[in-house]
């Protein structure tokens, strides 16, 4: 494995685990956070609130850096980024995050733990993907 290739790896292997030892692999305590006029289970709240403050904290170094680590220059979005296709899609991100319970990344944590379950929402996920990409494609 080439160096290139190292740190993207470590870095998600350590944003898998988080997600697992969070319980974001869990659906049934997503949907339990996403229930705020039911049986609201605040547990997320902190796993969230957890990566707000890490990546405040992270912040304040690119702040300070002429580049990153491991890329030429930074992509970091403006608000000519906030298109009507980006909103649509964050609300239809937020829609199946709510019926599913799982989201991309720790979709595919949960392949590890529960992996019937995991791999019927990543084969549904990776096919709606391929569908944005065909009807992109016919536009």
């Amino acid at each position: 494995m080439n160096a290139r290739m190292f740190w993207p790896l470590v870095s998600g292997t350590i944003f898998g685990a988080g997600l697992a030892l969070g319980g974001m692999t869990d659906p049934a305590r997503v949907r339990g956070f996403l229930d705020i006029f039911g049986s609201w289970d605040p547990t997320l709240a902190f796993v969230m609130g957890s990566a707000a403050f890490v990546m405040a904290i992270a912040w304040r170094f690119v702040a300070r850096m002429d580049q990153p680590l491991f890329a030429e220059k930074f992509f970091l979005p403006d608000r000519s980024d906030l298109t009507p296709r980006l909103i649509g899609g964050s609300a239809l991100f937020g829609i199946g995050w709510g019926v599913a319970g799982l989201c991309p990344g720790p979709g595919i944590a949960a392949l590890v733990i529960e992996p019937t379950a995991a791999a019927i929402f990543v084969v549904a996920m990776l096919a709606g993907m391929g569908l944005v990409q065909l009807i992109e494609r016919q536009s």
